[in-house]
C-alpha cells in the first residue's frame, strides 16, 4: 500500500474512532444527554462499535491498524514493514485529535451545560483537601471523555494491566492469519476484534479504563488541554505515559509472542 493509502486510511480511519469511542463517554457523561448514566456496559459497546466502523471503513486503504501498539505488534510479527511505522504513528495521533475535535463539536451546548453547573464544578478535585491522592488526582471534569484514567492510582499495577489488555488485543490481531490460505479473516476480522475489545473492557477495563492505544489517549488528552473548555480542570499529565507505555510494551510483548509460539 502507498503512503497516500497509508496516511488517508489511518489518520480517516483514527478519527472516527475516537469521534465513536469518544462520542459514548460524552454521551454517558454530560448533561443533558439522552444516554447521561447509561454505564460501563454502554460504553464498552460503544468502543466495540467504534472499532468496528473504523476498521471497516479504513481496511481496504491501510489495513486499519487505527493503533500504535497493532502497527509495532505487526512489525515484530514482520506484517508490516519497519519503514512505515512513523508514517502510521503520525496518522493515528493526526486522525485521534482530530476525532476529539470532533466530540466536542457534537456535544458542544451539552459540555457547556456541563461545565457551568455549579454542582459540578464544586465536585471537581481540586490540589486542596485531597485526602488521598493515590485515590483521586487531580483531573478536570470532562477529562474521562478524552483520555483514561486509574481507579487506583499505582503505576506499576496500572502499566501491568495495560500490557496484559494490550496483549490479548494484539495477539488476537494477528492470529487472525492462522487459516489454510494465511490470508486473516477479511471483513470477519473486523468484527471479531471489535468483539475482542468489548471483552477486554467488560474483563480488563475496570482498573484503567483500558486505553489498550497510545495515540486513543495521547491524542485526545492533547486537545483537552487546549480547548477552550469552563472550568475544565487539569489533563493529568502526570499519568499520561502509563496509556502510552504500556500498551507499546504489549503491542511489542505480543509481537514476539506470536513469532515464538504461533510462526
Amino acid at each position: 500500500m502507498s503512503s497516500s493509502d497509508i496516511f488517508i486510511g489511518e489518520t480517516i480511519g483514527t478519527a472516527v474512532l475516537i469521534l465513536l469511542g469518544g462520542g459514548v463517554c460524552a454521551a454517558v457523561t454530560l448533561k443533558s444527554s439522552k444516554a447521561r448514566d447509561a454505564g460501563w456496559l454502554a460504553i464498552t459497546f460503544g468502543w466495540g462499535f467504534a472499532v468496528l466502523t473504523a476498521a471497516y471503513l479504513a481496511g481496504g486503504l491501510s489495513g486499519a491498524h487505527l493503533n500504535p501498539a497493532v502497527t509495532v505488534g505487526l512489525a515484530i510479527q514482520g506484517g508490516t514493514a519497519w519503514g512505515h511505522v512513523p508514517l502510521y504513528l503520525g496518522s493515528q495521533l493526526l486522525g485521534a485529535m482530530i476525532g476529539a475535535l470532533l466530540v466536542w463539536a457534537v456535544y458542544y451546548g451539552q459540555f457547556h451545560a456541563h461545565l457551568t453547573d455549579p454542582e459540578i464544578v464544586k465536585s471537581a478535585p481540586t490540589d486542596e483537601g485531597m485526602v488521598d491522592r493515590a485515590v483521586a488526582p487531580k483531573a478536570g471534569p470532562v477529562l474521562g471523555i478524552f483520555s483514561t484514567g486509574p481507579e487506583i492510582r499505582n503505576g506499576v499495577q496500572n502499566v501491568v494491566t495495560e500490557i496484559i489488555a494490550t496483549v490479548v488485543l494484539v495477539l488476537a490481531i494477528l492470529t487472525q492469519g492462522l487459516n489454510d490460505e494465511g490470508n486473516g479473516l477479511g471483513a470477519l476480522g473486523a468484527l471479531i476484534t471489535s468483539l475482542v475489545v468489548v471483552g477486554i473492557g467488560l474483563s480488563l477495563g475496570g482498573p484503567t479504563g483500558y486505553a489498550i492505544n497510545p495515540v486513543r489517549d495521547l491524542g485526545p488528552r492533547i486537545v483537552h488541554s487546549l480547548l477552550p473548555l469552563p472550568n475544565k480542570g487539569g489533563s493529568d499529565w502526570g499519568y499520561a505515559w502509563v496509556p502510552i507505555v504500556g500498551p507499546l510494551v504489549g503491542g511489542a510483548l505480543a509481537g514476539g509472542l506470536y513469532n515464538l509460539a504461533f510462526a
